[in-house]
């Protein structure tokens, strides 16, 4: 059996941990210092309960609630947390998994098992004590999925969220895939559940029952993929220790769709920039670049590449999305939503050998120096001004 760990509203609920006076109000963690023109990277449940949500300008966010408490996002906080949650789970001795900053899996084999496919007790006790301890040593909560395979306990995680536990057996797995809508399953999009919806899939349990020919048939080899990750019972492979992130990216939802090609460089070249700046911050640099665009004709496009250097320069990084970007031909399309992402990390950097490169870090180095001191975002690219008025 796999137990899946998901913190609830993790950035959120680590700084309302810090500063007790945010506990139970609505809060939003924002991605830069300037509450007014930032992204909401985080909200706490109060927001989420007004409609507050990740992606959404702060701007609208304070519309719906004037009230918001709001804090700029400090990575360093939620990095070292999460560590500390990592050495927590791993103390129990099961094959452990970092999933990502705020999500955990542990396999407990055959000890999650029970007889004629009941409640795996072993499992929903682990899950209850590992809880407890999360919230005894950092007053935050957790949610927890049992299953057989990880798709279905990070399923699990979602159905009784915040502060629960959910166990998927074979006993009651019928019942409440039958009441869970095919988006609720990790990696189905919005294209991806119009194309379930065509096929007559609404709920997991109607692709839960699709035999492998069908899926096959309707999705290539990926759809084999997904009937094998429903269906198998599988134990975690043993996981590298270092919880260094796979990726960093940043995205973003405008308010309507729009063509205009300044203003959509405008927000590539902030996303291309926040990313940078989170890089520089935990000493990584990065060699391949990934641009995704969402838009009323292209649906969800999405780019990468792999560059000979790593780097950890906004502005470096920009110009390689724009390299992304060109597979679309000289047209902009008209988007809707954006990200930037970057990986294939290094601790390691090229040391620079001209002048150009040397006075470049220089630059950097005295932004960050700027931004730390006086606050993120208090320097910027002048281009990003023009993602403040939406066309």
């Amino acid at each position: 059996m796999i137990l899946h760990i998901d913190m609830d509203a993790f950035f959120a609920s680590v700084e309302q941990a810090i500063n007790p006076r945010l506990k139970g109000k609505p809060l939003i963690v924002g991605t830069r210092e300037r509450k007014l023109h930032t992204v909401v990277c985080a909200a706490s449940y109060e927001a989420k309960a007004l409609g507050i949500g990740s992606g959404m300008s702060s701007e609208e966010a304070f519309k719906i609630c004037p009230d918001l408490n709001f804090v700029p996002a400090e990575q360093s906080k939620y990095i070292w947390t999460s560590g500390r949650i990592l050495e927590l789970i791993k103390g129990y001795g099961f094959e452990t998994v970092y999933v990502s900053i705020d999500e955990f899996q542990i396999d407990v084999g055959d000890q999650g098992q029970s007889p004629n496919g009941g409640c795996p007790s072993y499992a929903v006790a682990l899950a209850e004590d590992i809880r407890s301890k999360i919230h005894k040593n950092f007053n935050i909560t957790a949610s927890v999925g049992i299953a057989k395979n990880c798709l279905l306990a990070k399923l699990a995680s979602k159905l009784n969220k915040p502060n629960g536990v959910a166990v998927l057996t074979e006993a009651n797995l019928a019942e409440i895939l039958a009441k869970t809508p095919v988006e609720k399953l990790c990696g189905v999009g919005e294209k991806t559940a119009e194309i379930f919806h065509d096929l007559g899939i609404k709920t997991c349990l109607d692709l839960y029952a699709k035999t492998p020919k069908f899926l096959e048939r309707n999705l290539g080899k990926n759809g084999l993929n997904l009937y094998a990750s429903l269906h198998s019972e599988e134990s975690l492979e043993p996981a590298d220790d270092d919880p260094d992130p796979k990726s960093v990216g940043h995205s973003y939802t405008l308010p309507r769709s729009t063509e205009n090609p300044g203003f959509i460089r405008a927000w590539i070249r902030l996303l291309a920039d926040m990313v940078g700046e989170r890089l520089r911050q935990q000493g990584l640099a990065a060699a391949t670049t990934h641009l995704w665009l969402n838009g009323p004709k292209i649906g969800n496009f999405g780019a990468q590449k792999t560059f000979p250097e790593a780097t950890n320069d906004g502005c470096e990084i920009f110009r390689r999305v724009l390299v992304n970007m060109s597979k679309l031909g000289p047209q902009t399309p008209k988007t809707r939503a954006l990200g930037v992402t970057c990986s294939s990390f290094t601790h390691t950097r090229y040391l620079p050998l001209f002048d150009q490169q040397k006075s470049r870090e220089s630059l950097l180095e005295a932004v960050d120096r700027i931004n730390d001191r006086y606050g993120d975002g208090s320097i910027y690219p002048a281009a990003i001004t023009l993602t403040r008025e939406m066309p």
